[in-house]
């Protein structure tokens, strides 16, 4: 799919023209520059290399500036490949925020915030075991039963237990977008996106 590398900035809300209240997410989108075309004959696929948020040539590394050098552009943080662009795309060409219409759909793919070590209760939705009273004093919000002998007395693959939360690559599908601003490359979607402000996300068609 043909998409552009965006930068979740937070959230709105707008009101339609029905005047319905609408919760949205703020993303810059772009411009991004093609770094690279990648064919079949070449690469065995064909997708187009984007790049996009500037970075700091002390801290980019000799080869990715050679890179950066063929597009004829300044060194970037971040590199992603899309496929399926309406339009052939040459190196060192841009793509705005203009590739998006108000009112179509789109998948947005983020990180998710992460929340360090957690409880059953908070990971997994857990309820406790038990009441709040009788004798219950701590153990609440424990995870209860984790197996039996019928099972070889061991803890079976995939139990859902504590550990780490968060972190994960997500996908948001079919979120529609309100708005449009070419002018400041940004791009108002209806609805949460994953991840924190500042974030990397990558907005597909």
């Amino acid at each position: 799919m043909s998409g552009l590398i965006g930068k979740k900035i937070g959230m709105t809300s707008v009101f339609s023209a029905s005047g319905k209240y609408i919760p949205c997410t703020i993303i810059e989108a772009g411009p991004c520059v093609v770094t690279q075309v990648k064919t079949l004959e070449k690469d065995g696929y064909e997708a187009v290399q984007l790049a996009f948020d500037e970075k700091k040539e002390k801290h980019t590394s000799s080869a990715m500036k050679g890179h950066f050098a063929k597009a004829a552009t300044t060194p970037k943080r971040k590199l992603v490949e899309f496929a399926e662009f309406p339009s052939a795309l040459n190196l060192g060409d841009k793509v705005t925020v203009e590739l998006f219409a108000e009112g179509e759909f789109v998948d947005v793919i983020g990180t998710s915030k992460g929340k360090g070590f957690q409880g059953v209760v908070k990971r997994h939705g857990f309820s406790g075991v038990g009441g709040q009273t009788h004798g219950q004093h701590d153990r609440a919000r424990a995870p209860g039963s984790l197996g039996n002998s019928s099972t070889g007395a061991r803890v079976i693959k995939g139990m859902r237990m504590a550990g780490r939360t968060g972190g994960n690559r997500n996908k948001a599908n079919n979120l529609e977008v309100v708005k449009v601003f070419a002018d400041k490359n940004l791009l108002v979607i209806k609805g949460s996106i994953p991840g924190s402000k500042g974030s990397y996300v990558y907005i597909e068609k």
